[in-house]
């Protein structure tokens, strides 16, 4: 049975749709981009900074259903420059131990309130 989260640490969602949705074994996050708790926008800083806000982000919606990171299977990243790539695995790396989860990263032209990255995740309970 599909079932909504929305996490209580995150800014609230900006359209219609849900921070998550599970069926009690897999949970799907929306694409988290770089904004903070109090809904402020990071889209000016470095990708780095961009892309630690956004994982941060994808850690809060799976505390609230009692995950962690490890639990992810998959996640895909949406860069608007490729070239940001290298800066990106640095700190993407620091929030995985040794089992990476699968992950696709493209490159787009442009990101929900002109963000330079967004994440989102696919994890099993």
């Amino acid at each position: 049975m599909k079932r909504t989260v929305d996490s209580t640490a995150n800014a609230d969602v900006l359209g219609p749709y849900s921070h998550a949705a599970t069926n009690g074994r897999m949970l799907f996050t929306a694409g988290q981009i770089p904004v903070t708790p109090a809904g402020e926008v990071l889209g000016d800083e470095p990708i780095a900074v961009q892309t630690e806000q956004s994982l941060t982000n994808v850690e809060a919606i799976l505390a609230e259903e009692g995950l962690g990171m490890n639990d992810v299977l998959k996640t895909t990243v949406y860069l608007t420059d490729i070239d940001d790539f290298d800066e990106v695995n640095e700190v993407y790396r620091s929030f995985f131990d040794a089992d990476l989860p699968a992950r696709t990263a493209v490159e787009v032209r442009r990101l929900a309130d002109d963000a330079d990255i967004e994440i989102e995740a696919v994890a099993t309970h």
